[in-house]
């Protein structure tokens, strides 16, 4: 590690939670750029299957009801 990556790791790690969290979402986005367009696509796939669940299309299982099957067919 450089002598200039140790300082700028440094003073990240002197930030408030909030600054951290800002910086590592930006340099995540420096890495793998968001596809705008993959973003609005799920939006539209999230916001379908919430209204398939309130107008009661679809059936939801207690999170505890699927943990407890898995566990039941893969063991711990």
């Amino acid at each position: 590690m450089t002598t200039q990556t140790m300082d700028i790791m440094e003073r990240a790690e002197m930030l408030p939670i909030d600054m951290k969290l800002e910086l590592v979402d930006r340099l995540l986005e420096s890495i793998s750029p968001s596809n705008k367009e993959i973003e609005e696509l799920w939006k539209i796939e999230i916001e379908r299957r919430v209204e398939e669940i309130r107008s009661g299309k679809v059936k939801t299982i207690p999170g505890e009801q699927v943990f407890a099957e898995i566990e039941e067919r893969f063991g711990k």
